[in-house]
């Protein structure tokens, strides 16, 4: 038996691509429909869900806070801190809709919190309240519910929606502690790390290192109304100023405040449309302010001060022709080296301390008690001596003005270095029949002078006669203008060009021919010291000038600036302003020989010196004061410290004015040497005289003079 099996088929060729066919319109059908679904959804997002979408957009907006950047530190020439920030902690609240909602009544149309925003807001106030108070500075101000309300400003009255309030500046470490482990129950409230300024308590040089304020309340100088129209046109947040970081408002954190304040760091921080955050996009970092050094010497400072504290305490005790000075309240004083410019010291007495300006406001007990003390009377004329009697910190330079006088005769060839004067003892001038007559002070008659003992006795006489006459005589009217020359060239009546805020420039009155009486007048009183006044500054350069033989050099009170590593940014040398030529070398030999006063405080001093003292006379509360003004330089033939000292009602200069000099002149030998060996390397650390840690007052007993001498 057989078997047959039946052959399979082949498969049918038609079926192949009918089912190939079929799948192609699928693919293309599926595409199609793809297709449709997105044109579909793109007509519905542009013409049904745009509007939306472009809110959502709009309000992704992104605004920019600062963050206030580590105010630089200012030196001392020894590398002592006068004026630093150290880091505290803060505690900031960004505001979000729970505590900011509002409600409008509808039949007043007044808009005020909602209750529950107001409930929240108080119930975060008393809970913070209880946070600080358990685990904060007990010994500190202590907040309420309604300081922390206010400081929020939920009605937006001082800030942006947006913008962080500072709840609390200083935080303890328990209280740093506690918010950073509890950040979930306190939404929105952050610690940030700022800083906080301090001063030395030493009191060095305070008015001319300045204070600071907030930056709110110091749109009223120009430096800041400046910043703030830039502020409107800048791209660079860094250059934002936050309405509470502290900026200089005076001396030299005024002067450098640009150096000294770095940059501000920001936060980008996305905010919706009702103006409110949402999130942080970004932190910039701020960066630290650079460094500045001064050139003043906190040892020389400090013993400038304090002998001018001691001085005025002496005048009130001890008499001096017959009579006490209990009227004397202030002194100034200022030293700047001959050959570099750099003021070593700056007083300003009395003084005061200037950490009180670091909360932000001073109570009105506080003011009152520095209102006539927290400028700086070395440059600016402030109120000085009895209260109330319209004396000023800058006065008539008196004698002090007549190496000069000397020096303008010679040169206008009015007398020679080896002609001869015969003193009587009064001068006259004036139309004939009606002349008014000069004396000498307490009516000295000095007989024969030669140009440099004129100055040497300061004889008034002498200047009236050959110097302001002989002007008059020679220019006439025009000899005001020849005279103001002269004063400027010295740095009288000018600025001394030291940056410092606010420097007064002088009081010109030789110009002011109505009050003199006439332009003779004004020249002959201008010529032996009653026609001009100046600052202790101008007097300190004015000497300097006379020291380097019409060289005038600009004080220097900073001598670098470095950044936060260290590296010089800026260095300062010594710059001459201007320079007299037309003065012969005989000349300045003349004068400086005749700047030899003899002045009792100087009595041992071991170098020959230049010196002219001085007593300016000025009528105040009804009585005739007399001012001490001293100025010198040393060593005479190779001078290295000027020095000016005013004393206000202090008297004559020799015995008011001179004695401080004196220590000041000691203090800078022991420092630095006047002859270019320090002192202190030469005798044991000690000695008295160079005790480093001496403050105003440690000492009870002075130099100053009991006789009278030449002024």
């Amino acid at each position: 038996m057989s078997v047959f099996r039946k052959q399979a088929s082949p498969p049918d060729e038609s079926d192949n691509k009918s089912s190939l066919g079929l799948r192609i319109n699928v693919f293309f059908f599926s595409t199609f429909v793809i297709f449709c679904v997105i044109i579909i959804r793109l007509a519905v997002l542009q013409f049904v869900e745009g509007p939306t979408l472009t809110d959502v957009e709009t309000s992704r907006d992104t605004k920019n806070v600062p963050l206030a950047s580590m105010r630089g530190v200012i030196y001392a020439a020894g590398g002592e801190k006068l004026a630093y920030s150290t880091p505290v902690q803060s505690l900031y609240i960004t505001l979000t809709k729970e505590y900011t909602a509002k409600v409008t009544d509808k039949n007043t149309g007044v808009t005020t919190l909602s209750p529950d925003a107001k409930a929240k807001s108080e119930a975060l106030a008393a809970s913070l309240v209880a946070d600080f108070n358990k685990y904060g500075d007990p010994n500190a101000k202590k907040l309420t519910k309604e300081d922390i309300i206010e400081t929020m400003d939920l009605d937006f009255r001082k800030s942006l929606g947006y913008m962080a309030r500072r709840i609390k500046a200083g935080l303890t470490s328990k209280e740093v502690a506690y918010f950073m482990e509890h950040k979930d129950d306190y939404p929105g409230l952050e610690i940030v790390e700022e800083s906080t300024r301090h001063y030395d308590t030493d009191t060095v040089a305070v008015q001319t290192v300045g204070y600071i304020k907030p930056f709110k309340s110091s749109s009223s100088l120009d430096i800041y109304q400046n910043i703030i129209n830039a502020m409107k046109n800048t791209q660079d947040p860094g250059l934002t100023y936050k309405d509470d970081e502290f900026v200089g408002f005076d001396g030299l954190e005024l002067q450098y405040q640009r150096d000294l304040r770095g940059q501000n760091g920001y936060q980008e921080i996305s905010v919706n449309p009702q103006n409110m955050a949402e999130k942080i996009e970004k932190v910039v970092p701020p960066v630290k302010g650079n460094d500045v050094w001064t050139t003043i010497n906190k040892n020389i400072q400090l013993k400038t001060e304090q002998a001018i504290t001691e001085q005025i305490s002496w005048l009130h005790s001890h008499a001096v022709q017959g009579k006490t000075h209990p009227d004397a309240l202030t002194g100034y004083a200022v030293a700047m080296e001959v050959d570099t410019g750099n003021i070593v010291a700056m007083a300003s007495m009395p003084d005061y301390d200037t950490n009180i300006w670091t909360t932000g406001s001073l109570p009105t007990d506080v003011w009152n008690d520095i209102i006539n003390n927290y400028q700086n009377g070395t440059i600016n004329p402030i109120s000085s001596g009895t209260s109330g009697n319209g004396l000023r910190s800058v006065l008539l330079m008196g004698s002090t003005i007549k190496p000069l006088s000397v020096l303008v005769g010679l040169n206008e060839g009015f007398f020679t270095t080896t002609s001869g004067y015969s003193d009587k003892g009064f001068a006259t001038f004036g139309k004939a029949g009606h002349e008014t007559k000069v004396r000498n002070s307490s009516g000295h008659v000095y007989g024969y002078l030669d140009p440099a003992k004129a100055i040497e006795k300061s004889s008034n006489v002498f200047m009236v006669d050959m110097v302001g006459k002989k002007l008059y005589e020679k220019y006439q009217d025009k000899g005001i203008d020849v005279w103001d020359k002269y004063m400027k060239e010295f740095g009288l009546g000018v600025s001394t060009q030291s940056g410092l805020p606010n420097e007064f420039l002088g009081q010109i009155n030789y110009t002011n021919i109505k009050a003199a009486g006439s332009s003779q007048a004004a020249l002959v009183y201008a010529s032996f010291g009653q026609q001009g006044s100046y600052t202790a500054m101008q007097l300190a350069q004015y000497a300097s000038t006379l020291a380097n033989e019409g060289q005038r050099i600009k004080p220097q009170l900073v001598s670098k600036i470095t950044d936060a590593n260290g590296n010089v940014v800026q260095k300062f040398d010594r710059e001459v302003l201007d320079e007299v030529t037309t003065f012969d070398k005989s000349f300045w030999k003349e004068i400086k020989q005749g700047m030899n006063s003899d002045v009792t405080a100087f009595a041992d001093f071991p170098y020959d010196f230049a010196r002219k003292t001085g007593t300016s006379q000025q009528l105040a509360k009804g009585q005739l004061r007399d001012n001490g003004v001293f100025i010198a330089f040393a060593p005479r033939n190779h001078p290295k410290l000027a020095v000016a000292v005013v004393i206000p009602e202090g008297g004559f200069g020799s015995n008011s004015a001179a004695p401080v000099a004196r220590k000041i002149f000691d203090a800078y030998d022991w420092e630095y040497g006047l002859d270019g060996v320090p002192k202190k390397n030469l005798q044991p650390a000690t000695n008295a005289n160079g005790d480093a840690t001496t403050k105003k007052g440690d000492s009870t007993t002075t130099n100053a003079a009991d006789t009278t001498s030449t002024h």
